[in-house]
């Protein structure tokens, strides 16, 4: 059998389409190639990000994506068009189905959209602080069309649907100016040197290394409470991930500092009157 006669050999045919061993290959070689392709563009993007500090990752990430996704669906179209198989007519038998499939997979092609939007609207980025409607606070780590993961404090990757970022509220910490403002709560007992108290708060504070010095942390007398003389002691830090971390160690310092100075932090209590008839 001659070489010409094994590349036009019949694998499979029937009335709409012939596939012979010279379609295969070429099919073999189309997808094999546009492998080959995308780790190259892969290489190039990694390369100009490393050299160019002024590239965007998250927008170099984008622009990948969508490249690839575009070469992927090229070589597909090739692929079927080359054993013979005609686009038009797949999409003509089976415009039911897609109808089908349309109706059942709604919410991933908004999810789709949703992803398209991110990308390119610049609204969320790969590092990027994020806390979702839920109080779940996490860093980015990728952003797909479908979906995005993100990395909570735990460690743990949620991956959430692009069309929560689009439809809910979510709070991007990192668009917010770099130094942030928090507060830590404390109540103290009646009686107490409120003077006294406000000092301490401010020395608690200026003892941390992520807490800012300019602004300066100050503090605020909230509330007569029904059993504490209410305070908060704001501060800015640029660490707004770590910011739970920074709260604890806050705490901490407070309740040592108020040993020290005999300032109580009182239980919740209630006076009943008795009344004798």
């Amino acid at each position: 059998m001659k070489f010409k006669e094994i590349l036009e050999y019949s694998l499979l045919n029937t009335d709409n389409f012939d596939i012979t061993v010279y379609n295969l290959i070429a099919t073999i070689l189309i997808l094999l190639f546009t492998r080959i392709l995308i780790g190259v563009i892969y290489k190039i993007f990694k390369r100009r990000i490393y050299t160019n500090n002024n590239i965007d990752l998250g927008k170099s990430h984008s622009i990948y994506q969508l490249i690839k996704y575009l070469l992927w669906t090229i070589a597909i179209v090739l692929s079927l068009e080359t054993i013979g198989i005609k686009i038009t007519f797949l999409l003509a038998g089976s415009a039911a189905l897609l109808v089908g499939l349309g109706l059942g997979l709604q919410q991933v092609f908004k999810d789709i959209v949703s992803g398209l939007f991110l990308l390119f609207e610049g609204n969320l980025k790969i590092n990027d602080i994020v806390e979702l409607d839920d109080g779940e606070i996490g860093r980015v780590k990728e952003i797909n069309f479908r979906t995005t993961k993100i990395e909570t404090r735990d460690n743990i990757i949620l991956v959430v649907p692009n069309a929560k970022f689009i439809d809910s509220n979510v709070i991007n910490w990192s668009h917010i100016q770099k130094k942030t403002r928090f507060n830590v709560k404390v109540g103290v007992a009646y009686g107490s040197d409120v003077a006294l108290v406000q000092k301490v708060l401010l020395d608690c504070a200026a003892l941390h290394k992520d807490i800012s010095k300019s602004p300066r942390p100050f503090v605020r007398f909230s509330d007569f409470g029904d059993s504490s003389l209410d305070f908060q002691v704001y501060f800015w830090t640029d660490k707004s991930f770590e910011v739970e971390n920074i709260k604890s160690d806050l705490r901490f310092e407070i309740d040592k500092q108020f040993r020290i100075n005999k300032i109580q932090i009182p239980f919740p209590q209630r006076d009943v009157h008795m009344i004798s008839k």
